[in-house]
């Protein structure tokens, strides 16, 4: 099926006069997810990840994407004749060295420039002019040959109440002026999706898993546009749009208005984040006056307000009550009842589903048994799942959307009789996570600063993990939320102008995997606050906000020191006293057993 699909692509591409085009992985806003319309990479590779670039040429194809998902990618691509390109491994170029070196003097690239970012756009724009060739960015080449390609999604906009939000929505429009004005700034251009829901207090679900909708926004000091599918809109929303000053015009016709602001001229200075738009918006925008900035909007959502922080810290508490039963339920009934990785992903969804704030889960359940655990971002699917045995170890890494926001968990549940290595990689991750969770750190550092405090414990060891360690996390917004972040490498583009401020809510999840033996990942959540003030500085900690057991059958205390096993047993004393009160008879009996406490 890929190879005639590519075959396809490559007449098309012959037609156009393409010799290299270019399929990233995003829609028409730079998003981490995508709707089914914008899956052309899947539908073109085999490849489902969530992260990947292909580049087809007319004899050959190349697939490029990260460490999570090496083993998935190698499956997914076999019989394709896509090669798979290993991103950051030894010998494997970049993308653009590839894309250089591949294309021939006098060459074509081609690419839609509604899905490729600015910054890339702009290095292929610099491939062809050293090569004395051209650049086609205005194509879609999917259109024709994709025939059955599902339609743009348009669901019901909803209102998230101020009960929730914290903040209304003439608030905030108030403080992004305010940005504006600082930075001396008439017009803000606005294209991501999550910035765009959280600044109007708006949610949809025309990504699965990301409750946003499509959506472009024009800001000025006097002016608030808001382009987006206007069935989805009903006359509540409609008016609480009108309300706050806001005109509601057809998605369709954001680059006609564009033009529009271009052409009159007098635009002013225009204030966007060149990283997060798309190249033909970049292409658009020619002869404005640009200021290039993080969207002020990405870090006034990282910091959740105080309504914001009570609310998680209930979906969390929410969220552990369904995990800790689903735990319950695993150790007590595998080797009983037939499961597997499908039926118990299923199982946990409906625990959380019990609770009547329960929207959606937060991304597609990793549900992972055995060797699968190795492959860091595994999705089972119903024609290939594994059946769960009383052996081994099963990973899970879940999260749900409630109306008092988002959650982001994993465990690693032992199942039976394990080996001596597993332990001490459970162990090892183990104390990991709780040394990062137990940091005391200045006022200033960054993730960069602190993700030494959970990676040294397995770099000691000779051991690593081919992700970072913590991703922010945004409230009913995408699960994966910056700037906030634990990484010992600086991404290009992310930016390095800001520190943890109290209110940002970061994950906490290092891991060991060993491809066809096991994967192990424990994660938390962590809420930054402010700790004492004194002659050195204000100092910060965080405070934890996941609360489900971690299992005890996993552990060997000969890997810890008394401060790990401390750390471990204050943890499950907080588990049991946030818990307790929810469970009753043979359930309670088994969390306090489940977080007992443990010692050398």
């Amino acid at each position: 099926m890929v190879k005639k699909r590519l075959k396809a692509l490559r007449s098309a591409m012959k037609e156009a006069g393409i010799h290299c085009y270019i399929i990233p992985t995003s829609d028409f806003h730079n998003s981490e997810y995508v709707s089914e319309h914008f899956m052309v990479r899947k539908y073109f590779s085999g490849f489902s990840g969530s992260a990947g670039t292909l580049v087809v040429q007319e004899e050959k194809a190349a697939l490029f994407t990260d460490g999570r998902y090496f083993i998935q990618a190698e499956k997914e691509l076999e019989g394709s004749d896509i090669v798979l390109m290993k991103i950051g491994e030894p010998e494997v170029p970049t993308l653009t060295e590839y894309v250089e070196r591949e294309l021939k003097e006098g060459g074509t690239i081609g690419f839609d420039g509604r899905v490729m970012t600015a910054g890339d756009g702009t290095v292929f724009e610099e491939i062809t002019a050293r090569k004395g060739g051209n650049l086609i960015w205005n194509r879609d080449l999917a259109d024709n040959i994709w025939t059955d390609r599902p339609a743009l999604p348009a669901t019901q906009v909803y209102v998230l109440q101020k009960e929730y939000s914290g903040e209304s929505m003439a608030d905030k429009l108030m403080r992004l002026r305010t940005a504006m004005e600082k930075e001396k700034c008439d017009i803000h251009v606005l294209t991501t999706l999550d910035d765009i829901a959280w600044l109007f207090n708006l949610r949809a679900n025309d990504v699965e898993s990301c409750p946003v909708f499509l959506s472009y926004a024009i800001i000025t000091h006097t002016e608030t546009i808001l382009f987006a599918g206007e069935s989805a809109f009903d006359e509540t929303v409609r008016s609480y749009l009108e309300e706050n000053g806001v005109v509601l015009k057809s998605y369709e016709t954001f680059y006609d208005n564009v033009r529009r602001l271009i052409s009159e001229g007098g635009l002013g200075k225009l204030l966007l984040c060149e990283s997060r738009i798309s190249y033909r918006l970049k292409k658009e925008l020619e002869g404005a006056t640009i200021l290039d900035r993080q969207n002020p909007t990405s870090f006034m959502k990282s910091v959740k307000n105080e309504t914001e922080q009570k609310n998680i810290r209930k979906a969390h508490l929410m969220d552990g009550i369904a995990v800790t039963k689903f735990m319950y339920w695993l150790k007590k009934n595998v080797g009983k009842i037939p499961m597997d990785e499908l039926s118990a992903a299923a199982y946990l969804e409906e625990l959380r589903a019990e609770n009547k704030s329960f929207l959606e889960p937060s991304f597609s359940t990793i549900c992972a048994y055995g060797a699968n655990g190795a492959i860091i971002h595994y999705s089972a699917t119903k024609e290939q799942f594994a059946e769960i045995k009383p052996e081994g170890m099963l990973m899970v890494d879940s999260g749900g959307h409630y109306y008092e926001g988002s959650t982001d968990i994993t465990r690693t549940f032992v199942l039976g009789e394990i080996t001596e290595e597993m332990k001490a990689h459970f162990t090892l991750v183990v104390k990991a996570m709780l040394r990062l969770r137990n940091a005391k750190f200045l006022y200033g550092a960054k993730g960069i600063n602190l993700d030494i405090l959970a990676r040294e414990a397995l770099w000691e060891q000779g051991l690593d993990y081919k992700h970072g360690t913590g991703h922010g996390v945004g409230y009913l917004l995408s699960v994966h939320e910056g700037p906030n972040s634990f990484r010992f490498r600086q991404v290009p583009g992310n930016g390095d102008d800001w520190c943890f401020e109290e209110g940002m809510v970061t994950s906490d999840e290092p891991g060991i995997y060993i491809e066809g033996s096991h994967g192990i990942r424990i994660e938390n959540e962590l809420l930054c606050r402010k700790g004492e003030k004194n002659g050195y500085g204000q100092f910060m900690y965080f405070e934890n906000l996941t609360y489900v057991p971690i299992d005890l059958d996993g552990i060997d205390t000969s890997f810890m020191e008394d401060r790990d096993i401390n750390r471990l047993n204050a943890y499950h004393e907080e588990v049991y006293e946030k818990l307790s009160p929810y469970f009753e008879n043979e359930l309670l009996a088994w969390l306090k057993e489940a977080t007992r406490k443990i010692g050398k």
